[in-house]
């Protein structure tokens, strides 16, 4: 007889996996009517089965022992909430060995061993599906592989890390010290205890190595993302940005070229023009640019209980609809093209540049001509006392240049007896090619 429910194995039950009961708890007749099937949680996967929990209805179902999800043949599909590396590696691939779908939440996993559980999903002809993995619930994902799969994407820009966006957003509006404003991102429990994973921009290059990953249908690994984090950004990069037309946006950024690709996260002033401009608080956005559809942007909160758990069950929803038609396993696309990084040479942007000077007659000329030997001239100058007006502050928008030659720029700054300092030096959206 004919599936009637699809039994579920949820490994995992914080705050996502929380959000996921609820959700499954609240809209089963919806769930019902969109999918043909019931869904039903069969047991949850904790670490202590005896500790206090605000929902009650799953008493009966938690364990601490995984074989009872993986072993248990009336279990179709793995729920993973858990997080990190180890154990849920081997949790998902056990799975998927038993012929088990799979959704996950799970950026750090998928942005490090993701081809491999893709290919062993092939293989076994199971579904996997990590929409929550990168912006919470976003559906960009999904948009990627279905909605781009007859399109070309050239380039992806995100802003995909809340806690970084937070902390830009209010050094901006309201002139303050990073330092200050990271300490009440973690009052508001918006910043970790640790925040390095946020604000040094790992996060965010997990996200954007997944991005590219499926956009762009080669294997990308976290190494292969350039990461610069905001902790040295100051405020007064941020008003001199606002003062040429720029917002500084944490924004990841991956690009194709022909056949090249780069991936990166690095602190990039925004043109206030750009829709990615306006995007402030925890929000998280991300455009994207493809060869026939043009420019579109995906815009929406990319983290919390409720909007992550809605990612994950709208990816369960799929495992089931897939399950009823009898294609799981069918849509799902590994990474086949072979991966061919940009080098230094290849990657075009204009940039932003902070140094502190001499406050002599002709350090400015001097400089111009030091970069107009490293094939880079100037959009936009200002130049500012500094220092009781003992040295002055030059601020400069580059044209399009190199990172090679941005580079070897900034070596030679630091050498130069009129240049006291070299106080910043940032990517310019807007000028870069597409």
């Amino acid at each position: 007889m004919e599936k009637q429910v699809v039994k579920v194995g949820l490994m995992g039950f914080g705050t996502v996996g929380t959000g996921v009961v609820r959700i499954i708890s609240a809209h089963q007749e919806d769930l019902q009517k969109q999918t043909g099937l019931g869904i039903e949680i069969k047991k949850v996967l904790v670490q202590d089965a005896e500790k206090a929990r605000h929902i009650r209805s799953m008493e009966n179902k938690l364990t601490t022992d995984p074989a009872e999800l993986l072993e248990d043949p009336d279990i179709d599909v793995i729920v993973e909430v858990i997080g990190g590396i180890s154990p849920a590696k081997e949790y998902i691939l056990g799975a998927l060995e038993r012929g088990k779908h799979v959704v996950t939440a799970n950026k750090d996993l998928m942005a490090l061993h993701g081809a491999e559980i893709l290919n062993k999903a092939q293989e076994k002809g199971c579904d996997v599906f990590y929409e929550a993995s990168v912006a919470g619930g976003i559906p960009i994902l999904r948009a990627l592989v279905e909605g781009f799969s007859s399109d070309r994407i050239t380039k992806m820009m995100g802003i995909v890390n809340g806690t970084t966006n937070y902390i830009l957003t209010k050094m901006s509006q309201e002139g303050a010290d990073y330092a200050e404003v990271l300490k009440e991102a973690q009052a508001l429990g918006y910043a970790e205890a640790d925040p390095t994973s946020d604000v040094e921009g790992f996060d965010a290059a997990r996200k954007m190595a997944i991005l590219a990953t499926l956009g762009f249908r080669v294997p990308m690994k976290l190494e292969d993302v350039d990461v610069k984090g905001i902790s040295a950004v100051s405020r007064e990069d941020i008003a001199y940005g606002k003062q040429l037309g720029y917002e500084v946006k944490l924004l990841g950024l991956a690009r194709r070229d022909g056949e090249a690709v780069e991936v990166s996260v690095q602190p990039t002033m925004v043109p206030k023009s750009h829709p990615l401009a306006s995007v402030n608080g925890v929000f998280n956005a991300v455009y994207v640019h493809g060869e026939a559809v043009g420019e579109t942007m995906f815009y929406g909160p990319g983290a919390g209980e409720m909007p992550t758990a809605t990612a994950v069950v709208s990816d369960l929803v799929t495992v089931v609809k897939n399950m009823k038609m009898g294609v799981n396993g069918r849509g799902m696309v590994a990474p086949y093209k072979e991966k061919i990084l940009k080098d230094d040479s290849q990657k075009l942007s204009k940039y932003f540049l902070r140094i502190v000077v001499a406050d002599k007659r002709g350090v400015l000329a001097k400089i111009t001509q030091m970069l107009a030997d490293k094939n880079i001239s100037l959009e936009q100058v200002i130049q500012q006392p500094y220092n009781n007006g003992s040295q002055a502050e030059i601020i400069m928008i580059t044209h399009l240049s190199s990172k090679s030659d941005m580079s070897n720029v900034i070596v030679d700054m630091e050498e130069m007896e009129i240049i006291t300092e070299v106080k910043s030096c940032y990517r310019v959206e807007g000028g870069d090619q597409q």
